[in-house]
């Protein structure tokens, strides 16, 4: 490895080609076979929620070609196949991905080609193509955590890569593209299988967030037996397949009041309503039970969206207690419109949640 100590948080490995995910080089008429080993790794990587790229020299259509030949292709999320320097693909990967250049790991044959990215990129960890086996036994490869959504990491960012591109390529028709979605959001009561991807939304997101307040684990497992407390969740899919978990409201009953002290949503889906279609939600469900919507906003630097939302949504402000605005919704008033182009689904009541398009065909090999 390049470097003498290394965190633990691997989210990406990038892998060359040519004599170290297989044995050959195409450019010189081989057609080479997988290394056994990497293919395990390959596979064992995914399964944990790790996500493979590919920077290699070379034809970029016949490393793609070859690459689906031998059942591979959709193991690898992106890849930069040319004749840049390594550091640039990489760095054009951490681009596509959206991912942290220190979240990546880097496995190249020739010592020049990870020196370069080393001396570039020296956060991205650099191994040699005869670590291959040994990479899943390694602590950074190894999550903290391992959740079903995780473990389906890849299948969402491919999915996510279509929708994008498509949507770009709707141009000025983009609200055509939005409608045609089949937005379908799914919201239920937080069970202890929510909870590692409920802590995480609240450490990471901000720009959705009505009052930025984080929760432990325990304190969220605490929230979710407490009577008073009521903590949802809420998980999206369209026409592409699953955006994951990617909402959040905890609310606190008490009295005739139900007070939401946090909602959030992933910025992922900032573009799709969501925010609004889960603050809706949360008003039917108060008031459905009889109960006066109200909800704390604590006003930040980037969160002044879902000051908006809430007053879309029929709240209005109701006071002001230590730098907390409060806002409530006139039980008397008619309720506000929700997004027309997402579907709400009760998870609580539902059998089981309706889902968009199946996930992909696995890799050959996996079947």
């Amino acid at each position: 490895m390049s470097r003498a100590t290394e965190p633990v948080g691997v989210k990406c490995v990038i892998w060359d080609l040519d004599d170290t995910v297989w044995d050959g080089v195409l450019l010189e008429g081989d057609v080479p076979r997988p290394r056994a080993e990497v293919v395990d790794t390959l596979r064992t990587l995914d399964g944990r929620g790790i996500l493979h790229a590919v920077a290699s020299r070379g034809d970029h259509d016949r490393a793609v070609a070859h690459l689906r030949d031998l059942g591979l292709l959709d193991y690898f999320v992106h890849v930069e196949v040319g004749w840049d320097a390594k550091s640039v693909a990489v760095t054009r990967t951490a681009a596509a991905l959206n991912l942290n250049p220190d979240s990546f790991a880097f496995v190249d044959n020739d010592p020049s080609e990870r020196d370069e990215v080393a001396d570039a990129l020296p956060m991205v960890r650099c191994y040699p193509d005869s670590a291959a086996a040994d990479l899943p036994n390694r602590p950074e490869f190894v999550p903290e955590r391992l959740t079903e959504e995780s473990r389906r990491r890849r299948v969402m960012y491919q999915a996510e890569q279509r929708r994008r591109g498509d949507e770009e390529r709707a141009g000025a028709h983009r609200a055509e593209f939005l409608a045609g979605l089949d937005l379908v959001m799914t919201v239920r009561r937080a069970g202890e299988e929510d909870l590692d991807r409920a802590r995480e939304l609240t450490v990471r997101t901000h720009q959705l967030n009505t009052t930025g307040r984080t929760y432990s684990l325990e304190e969220l497992r605490a929230l979710c037996a407490d009577p008073r407390h009521e903590i949802l969740v809420a998980s999206l899919t369209d026409r592409y397949g699953s955006y994951g978990t990617i909402g959040l409201a905890v609310s606190e009953l008490t009295g005739d009041d139900h007070v939401l002290t946090l909602l959030l949503m992933s910025c992922r889906v900032v573009s799709r309503g969501a925010g609004s279609a889960l603050l809706h939600h949360v008003v039917a469900r108060a008031r459905a039970a009889g109960r006066r919507p109200c909800a704390e906003f604590i006003p930040s630097s980037v969160n002044r969206i879902m000051l908006v939302n809430l007053r879309f949504a029929g709240f209005a402000p109701a006071g002001e207690r230590d730098g907390v605005l409060l806002l409530a919704v006139d039980p008397a008033a008619a309720p506000a419109p929700a997004p027309a182009h997402v579907r709400i689904v009760d998870g609580d009541l539902a059998e089981s949640a309706p889902t968009a398009v199946a996930d992909p065909t696995p890799p050959a090999g996996r079947r």
